[in-house]
């Protein structure tokens, strides 16, 4: 029996009143997968994004995520957006951000109720920070933060994980500890992740997702020298991370 699609787009064309962003897109990314979304500044990679988010709808063409409309299915996909900046007066701390998962899921009315406090607790414990959870949300280090705002989707019970650059202005070490925490959470959930990074992709990446207008999926094992050149119109340096050291690859 076929594996069913996670996210499904068929003949998907957008533009933003100008020429096409994205153009004849046809992308099925299997239940259980992680993807990573890859390609040059420009070429399209936020806009697939937020089509699979259903911020944006296609001017032809359909998308499917979890076998539904994205809008009707956004309480069952969790999203992490880019790191932005943070005043560090805000009086939020950690515990805030990740209940903040749980809109949508508690009440109309009232503060929130113990299980979401619960869900809450078990994502920040899941991704290594409940020692933080009385912390600042500002005064947490980059890795610290982006760690919270995974526990934040976590909370809300998804089974779809979309992640927007989460390792950009990350140090090596962190990213590293990053990647082993997407890898266990794939265990359990879909993820899709976009990165301007193509040294990002891991051995644990099962799929390599390149957007330059057009869109073509292969197996990590697939990426080649000449992928990479055809996608950003250059030779592309890649750089595998890991805990001990940095392996140049070409």
């Amino acid at each position: 029996m076929p594996q069913p699609y996670a996210i499904e787009l068929n003949d998907v064309w957008f533009s933003y009143d100008g020429p096409p962003v994205l153009e004849d897109v046809n992308l099925g990314i299997p239940t259980g997968d992680f993807a990573c979304v890859v390609g040059p500044n420009g070429g399209g990679k936020t806009t697939l994004l937020k089509l699979m988010l259903g911020l944006l709808a296609p001017q032809q063409g359909s998308v499917r995520v979890l076998g539904d409309n994205p809008e009707l299915v956004r309480r069952r996909v969790g999203y992490v957006p880019q790191q932005s900046q943070f005043d560090p007066k805000f009086p939020v701390s950690a515990m805030d951000v990740a209940l903040t998962g749980r809109l949508g899921r508690t009440g109309l009315f009232g503060p929130y109720r113990r299980r979401d406090r619960r869900w809450a607790e078990q994502a920040l414990e899941e991704v290594g920070c409940m020692d933080l959870r009385k912390r600042a949300f500002p005064s947490l280090s980059g890795g610290q933060r982006q760690r919270v705002l995974i526990a934040r989707a976590l909370a809300g019970e998804p089974e779809l994980l979309l992640l927007d650059e989460p390792t950009a202005n990350l140090d090596i070490k962190v990213e590293s500890e990053f990647q082993d925490l997407l890898a266990e959470l794939n265990k359990r959930l879909t993820i899709v992740l976009v990165s301007h990074d193509v040294g990002f992709v891991a051995p644990f990446v099962k799929t390599v997702v390149c957007v330059r207008h057009r869109v073509s999926a292969h197996p990590t094992s697939q990426l080649t020298g000449e992928l990479i050149r055809d996608l950003y119109g250059q030779d592309v340096r890649m750089i595998q991370h890991s805990h001990d050291c940095l392996e140049a690859r070409k």
